[in-house]
């Protein structure tokens, strides 16, 4: 009876999963919805029935039951790097000319081109062909885990024949894709939320990226994502190329965009990205642009990856739409460095997916450059199709009477004179206590990419500092003392500020180079941040260091080790930080493991093309061991590690007499083989 019941249920899966596959994938579906609920339904009392015949990748176990309380880190086996862009031809030419360069010079160079989906890219793992995990981008090394909201999209498989491939090794697979909502399903949601009386969705991508935040699975399966996946990797197995690459997870059930090209030469990647620009109003899902990549996956591995971004890629963005709309009002507001910044109040307008109604005016030069004027017609776009911005007057509808535009005089938020600091555009409230620039500072130290303390959202802290709760980052974590006030604050009580508390205590958890982007110094964002950590290990070593010292490390520019500086020479700023390592944050590098390294403590220059390796992965070996890189050859440089085209680094080092090193050598050093 056993065996009957098993078989059944199996078969059951196999039909329901052929029917979605139609449906989801092919859009071609094979039976009636209700023809389908008749088998679901039949599936699922059998599984009720017989509880010990259930299994992960059944069709009813899409919808978890349980609360996600937490998304756990998870790491990428591989990076998900970001793309830089073009944006004309003459920056495709150059971006063809910098790969042409980089190879061998008889290689004979194939490009992919690819729709650029505006969604959210997420990696899922396989394992012998079951969905195993997935994960969001997140800072590109390490993402967060929504396995179960994941479940819930039917265009994504839980379970894949890697037999109707056997010529390769698929048993451990990591897919990536892009998870996207289309316009109809957008506007449709967002009526609904509209009769619910509930706040409506910006926009297409920032609701699918929100979706995949929720907490209760059953609310993410009633929301209409798809997935178009677009890249594999295997633990085991090197394919031939892109192209290669989206047959298979095309031949495997996935969901691939087949509107790719295959191109034989830059010129012809040019017209495709032309064509695809015309086509992108008529799609049915937002694309801001085509994705071009090096076709080969060995040449795509020949040419590495510069910091966040592949070299072998490259992103191509169209021309941002545009509208006319009416300006009733400029506004100022305080950013957290006392910069004001002008902000356009138009009359509300759609574009490019989401309602506009405020939009950047940059600065007050802009606003004179562009003679902007309350009561304008005015031009708007979204720069990179996200942020509105307003490009120009339609002077001749403008109004006879209109009035230029003065610039402020007060902070708009503490009444304190502004200044005007030489060579800069911007005014700047100077004053340390203005609420806003306070607000500003504290969302910034809050927020994921930095402490990642949840429950410390923008409303909440605007809440805290308006009741006078708290003032600055030490305040946060006093925060406990008061307790009993805070859960007597209208709509929170004291689940959701014990959660927050938590949240808080779990944030002291946070690697040194988090807390120090944290602290919001002008030019220091997450990826300075990492370098300067990797390079001193301590904040002491940071007080310390001098500028020039700070400025010799690899990538790290004159007004970042300025501005640092300037930031560490304020005895506030010191007293600040003393505070937080007493309350627990953590201002020194995690241990590395360098046991006897041949070149702990040793200092590195980096110059030309190595044959083998690319500059960060060099970088990398020499951190992980201890070593050091900076940017500038000195008498304190141990090796200088040149490659082909090596230019007035080597000759300095030559006249110095640094010691210089082959890659073939820098790897003997390090006790490794070439490759």
């Amino acid at each position: 009876m056993n065996e009957e019941v098993s078989h059944k249920i199996e078969l059951l899966k196999e039909s329901i999963n052929k029917f979605d596959y139609h449906y989801y994938i092919l859009n071609d579906p094979l039976i009636s919805d209700y023809e389908y609920d008749l088998l679901y339904n039949q599936l699922l009392a059998l599984e009720n029935d017989y509880p010990e015949f259930i299994t992960p990748d059944s069709p009813t176990q899409r919808v978890g039951k349980d609360l996600t309380k937490e998304f756990k880190p998870i790491r990428h086996l591989v990076p998900m790097l970001s793309l830089t862009n073009t944006y004309n031809d003459d920056e495709l030419y150059d971006f063809d000319r910098r790969v042409c360069d980089n190879l061998p010079s008889d290689s004979v160079v194939e490009y992919i081109v690819e729709f650029k989906i505006d969604g959210a890219s997420v990696s899922l793992r396989y394992e012998n062909g079951l969905l195993v995990s997935a994960a969001t981008r997140g800072d590109g090394v390490i993402g967060e885990e929504i396995t179960s909201n994941i479940k819930t999209i039917r265009s994504i498989p839980l379970k894949i024949d890697i037999k109707k491939i056997p010529e390769y090794n698929l048993s451990k697979i990591e897919v990536r894709g892009e998870i996207y909502m289309e316009l109809n399903d957008f506007r449709r949601l967002n009526e609904q939320r509209e009769i619910r009386g509930e706040k409506l969705f910006a926009n297409p991508r920032n609701s699918s990226a929100g979706t995949l935040k929720l907490q209760d699975p059953k609310e993410v399966a009633l929301r209409p994502l798809k997935i178009f996946a677009y890249y594999l990797l295997s633990d085991s197995e090197e394919f031939q190329s892109q192209s290669e690459n989206l047959e298979i997870l095309d031949k495997l059930g996935f969901r691939i965009n087949k509107q790719y090209q295959v191109c034989k030469s830059i010129s012809e990647v040019i017209e495709v990205c032309k064509k695809f620009e015309e086509l992108r109003d008529k799609l049915p899902y937002e694309i801001d642009g085509a994705v071009i990549k090096v076709n080969s996956i060995k040449q795509q591995t020949i040419l590495g990856n510069i910091a966040k971004a592949p070299r072998w890629a490259t992103a191509f963005k169209f021309k941002p739409k545009q509208v006319q709309t009416k300006l009733n009002n400029i506004t100022w507001q305080v950013g957290r460095t006392g910069a004001i910044t002008p902000v356009a109040e138009l009359e509300p307008i759609f574009l490019a997916g989401s309602t506009i109604s405020r939009a950047t005016l940059h600065n007050f030069d802009e606003i004179v450059r562009k003679d902007i004027r309350i009561g304008d017609t005015v031009v708007i776009e979204k720069g990179g199709d996200v942020i509105p911005k307003v490009v120009g007057v339609v002077t001749d509808l403008r109004d006879k009477n209109s009035k230029i535009t003065l610039p402020p005089i007060q902070c708009p938020a503490c009444n304190s004179p502004l200044v005007k600091p030489e060579n800069e555009v911007a005014f700047y409230c100077i004053n340390s206590e203005c609420p806003e620039q306070i607000k500003g500072k504290l969302i910034h130290f809050a927020s994921r990419g930095a402490m990642d303390i949840e429950g410390l959202g923008e409303a909440i802290i605007n809440l805290f500092v308006d009741k006078g709760f708290i003032k600055n980052f030490i305040d946060i974590y006093t925060l406990y003392q008061k307790k009993d006030e805070l859960i007597q604050i209208e709509r929170l009580g004291e689940k959701s500020i014990t959660n927050l508390l938590e949240s808080i205590e779990k944030s002291k958890t946070q690697p040194f180079e988090k807390v120090l982007f944290a602290l919001g110094i002008r030019y220091v964002g997450a990826g300075v941040a990492k370098k300067l950590v990797e390079h001193f290990l301590t904040i002491d070593n940071i007080i310390n260091s001098s500028e020039e010292e700070v400025s010799s490390v690899y990538e790290i520019g004159d007004s970042i080790s300025k501005s640092l500086k300037t930031f560490l020479s304020d005895e506030h700023n010191i007293n600040l930080i003393n505070k937080l390592k007493n309350q627990g944050l953590i201002f020194i590098s995690e241990k590395k493991e360098i046991g006897d390294s041949p070149i702990s403590g040793k200092t590195f220059v980096l110059t030309g093309t190595l044959p083998t390796l690319t500059r960060d992965e060099a970088s990398e070996k020499i951190t992980k061991l201890g070593g050091k890189v900076t940017s500038s050859v000195s008498r304190k440089t141990d090796f200088v590690l040149a490659g082909e085209e090596a230019g007035s680094k080597l000759k300095k080092a030559n006249e110095l007499g640094v010691k210089v090193i082959s890659e073939n050598e820098f790897l003997s050093l390090l006790g490794e083989q070439k490759k």
